[in-house]
């Protein structure tokens, strides 16, 4: 499978669009590297930039982008609300897929090492990849910023990882690191006071802030002389307090660093809950960069629980909760195939564009009714399984929603999010089995001259037979324990919806039927008689259970009616 790194370099440009412009090019230029979002910033003066792909292509991307930095961007006359102390103030390298951070740190140090030696630039070497404990926090390496390189670099404790210990004054430094995904979140407040936010984020942040003697206001100190803290609200958090002119109002920035123990929503309630209690409003937030899709389904979870409303609705609908509930859209269009991970990598993908689920009803309808094989049964017993598991979902969702039914909204909400994983595994198995015939048909196309192609084919298309079993016993599988659910609705959910969960049962049935004739069929031409043998008989099981619960469920249904 193909490893995945995600690289997020922060250059200190985010005003001159033509010099962003070209640093992008540079890192679009090398082949096998999607360039996921450009977020410039004016009144930090900066711009994040995000890309992924395979790890030579990625570390290929970074230098050509940090090299064209150098030539596009003079630090001499910088200046910007953010920290920085190069023109490519700090380049991460994050595990995406398949890679592990120890790989991942390996390759930053020959991003690096690479820097160092061609550019010629001083670089350090940060988180995952640091070369010494005391250089893992970028805040540390960063003290001082760009005005305090000459000092620090004459400094033997400072000397670069990599590259000259000399002063570049239009380069600066750059630091280089592997890392966890990290999400640069931002929350706006109803001041204009920099020091209010910053009340807020030391409320918030992990390290918290210094506690001063009353007595004498000056900071308390422990038995070894270190200031003595109150810890913040947040773990995996750093956060300061700013005032961006571009909007005209006064924010908490944050890096949340471990997004498991902080998740984003829980950034954004504890930002609100201190500004409630300072006097403040919290109106809306921003996110800097790209946020994993699971972040943003879990935030709109949270706030439909809030709400005491169903969370078994879809992707599409978790998020447009989360967006407005945290004010994602304030400041601008919170676009979700440009914000979200896997929906960016997605857009622009033309075999995801070619993708049966992507089409409209229609467009599937025609492409089943063409002389084309595929689609063919297979994925349509999946369709209609994942209509049949839709009904019941919509069945719950209704009975969520039920005057009176109120303290019942947590059960309702339980079979809705269970429905929703069945009805999406099941749309998934739409295209599965179609790429399962076209497996299929790529092997029996293969070479067949040679002894050693007779064989390679042979076993291709065993193994590509197989596959276009599984696919359907699947389909089978998901379909029938969709049944439960869809009786549990016909039972339990809003009586004025029995015959939708009656028309979800004929449907589950008839995909557990349909799947079946694929399985038969199928398993007709495996040489594995002892595999076949055994789906075929577990098919006829299932085949059996279907129609037992079917009939079951329609007999609740006509006497509801």
């Amino acid at each position: 499978m193909k490893q995945l790194i995600e690289c997020v370099p922060n250059f200190s440009e985010g005003r001159d669009m033509a010099a962003i412009k070209q640093i992008t090019d540079a890192i679009e230029s090398v082949e096998g590297v999607k360039l996921l979002d450009t977020d410039p910033g004016i009144a930090t003066n900066r711009t994040v930039v995000t890309f992924v792909g395979e790890p030579a292509a990625v570390v290929e991307a970074a230098f050509r982008g940090i090299q064209k930095a150098c030539e596009v961007i003079d630090m001499s006359k910088h200046s910007g609300e953010h920290p920085r102390m190069g023109a490519t103030d700090v380049c991460p390298l994050i595990p995406i897929a398949h890679i592990s951070m120890e790989e991942t740190a390996a390759w930053a140090r020959t991003l690096a090492e690479r820097v160092g030696r061609e550019l010629p630039l001083p670089v350090y070497l940060y988180e995952a990849a640091a070369s010494r404990p005391e250089r893992k926090n970028l805040a540390v390496i960063r003290a001082g910023e760009y005005e305090g390189l000459p000092e620090k670099l004459s400094n033997p404790e400072w000397k670069p990882d990599f590259g000259p210990a000399v002063f570049n004054p239009k380069s600066g430094a750059t630091v280089i690191g592997a890392r966890d995904f990290l999400i640069a979140y931002n929350v706006n407040l109803n001041t204009t006071s920099v020091r209010r936010a910053n009340s807020v984020a030391f409320d918030v942040r992990e390290k918290g802030r210094v506690l001063n003697d009353p007595a004498t206001g000056k900071p308390l100190k422990d038995a070894n002389g270190e200031p003595v803290r109150e810890p913040g609200t947040l773990r995996g958090v750093k956060a300061i307090g700013w005032y961006i002119d571009e909007y005209g109002i006064a924010q908490i920035s944050m890096n949340i660093t471990d997004i498991n123990a902080t998740p984003l929503h829980l950034a954004f309630e504890e930002c609100r809950k201190s500004a409630d209690r300072r006097g403040m409003r919290v109106t809306g937030s921003e996110l800097v960069g790209l946020v994993p899709l699971n972040v943003m389904l879990a935030a709109g979870k949270f706030f439909l629980r809030r709400q005491k409303r169903s969370v078994g609705v879809s992707e599409s609908e978790l998020i447009k909760i989360a967006v407005k509930s945290m004010g994602l859209d304030e400041l601008g269009p919170f676009v979700p195939e440009r914000k979200i991970i896997e929906y960016n990598i997605e857009s622009g993908d033309p075999a995801q564009q070619k993708r049966l689920i992507a089409k409209d009803l229609r467009e599937f309808a025609n492409e089943t009714a063409s002389e084309s094989p595929a689609p063919g049964g297979g994925s349509i017993s999946a369709y209609v399984g994942a209509l049949g598991a839709s009904l019941a979902t919509m069945v719950a969702n209704l009975s969520s929603h039920k005057r009176g039914w109120d303290e019942r909204w947590e059960e309702f909400s339980d079979a809705a999010e269970r429905g929703q994983y069945l009805k999406d595994a099941l749309l998934r198995a739409v295209d599965e089995d179609t790429d399962a015939f076209n497996a299929i048909m790529a092997a029996f196309g293969l070479p067949n001259t040679t002894p050693e192609e007779k064989a390679a084919r042979k076993a291709a298309i065993q193994a590509a037979t197989k596959g276009a079993i599984e696919i359907p016993y699947k389909v089978m599988q998901l379909s029938l324990a969709s049944l439960p659910l869809i009786r549990q609705m016909a039972e339990t959910g809003n009586p004025n919806s029995a015959s939708d969960a009656g028309v979800g049962a004929l449907c589950a049935r008839a995909a557990v039927y349909g799947s079946f004739l694929n399985v038969k069929t199928n398993a007709s031409g495996l040489d594995d008689k002892e595999y076949a043998a055994r789906v075929v008989s577990e098919g006829e099981k299932m085949i059996a259970e279907a129609d037992r619960l079917e009939q079951e469920i329609l007999a609740i249904v006509y006497d509801k009616m």
